[in-house]
């Protein structure tokens, strides 16, 4: 389901209807560590720091919630790598036990190190690319959002 098509079944205006933004372009751009939007301009201004607006184009960064999506999708990625090469090197080769405990966990870490930038560059394009959270000019953004924990069970009903 497209945006167009929610936002026409939601009974919005044409005027309310926003462009189209292409995921995988977006998607490929964050993995780079790119502005989603332009592609230019440097996405973090620290090692997972996002730019609170990008560089080039001035699009405002400020709004990605990536939270847990990249840490999880790492410890997946690595773990698919690491766990069948250690379980192949046990089969095939027999190595020694502080050989095995120095070398999976070192690779792990050097691969979870290196794979989060991008992946969580990916996520923050992806949310672009889908209006998601404070990227939707039309909607609220996460001002909304109280800062104080409390103010959100105060709300809820019980």
């Amino acid at each position: 389901m497209t945006i167009e098509t929610w936002s026409n079944e939601a009974g919005a205006s044409p005027d309310d209807v926003l462009p189209p933004r292409p995921t995988g372009l977006a998607m490929k751009r964050g993995l780079r560590c790119r502005c989603p939007a332009c592609g230019e301009g440097r996405l973090f201004r620290a090692y997972l720091k996002v730019a609170p607006t990008c560089p080039a184009c001035g699009e405002d960064l400020s709004h990605q919630r990536a939270d847990d999506a990249p840490p999880y999708f790492t410890i997946v990625i690595v773990g698919h790598i690491v766990v069948p090469l250690a379980l192949a090197a046990e089969r095939e080769l027999h190595p020694e036990m502080w050989i095995q405990m120095t070398v999976w966990p070192l690779l792990a870490l050097v691969m979870s190190l290196l794979l989060l930038p991008p992946i969580k560059g990916a996520v923050v394009g992806f949310q672009w690319a889908r209006y998601m959270h404070g990227f939707d000019p039309r909607g609220p953004g996460d001002d909304d959002i109280p800062a104080d924990p409390a103010a959100l069970v105060a709300k809820s009903p019980a």
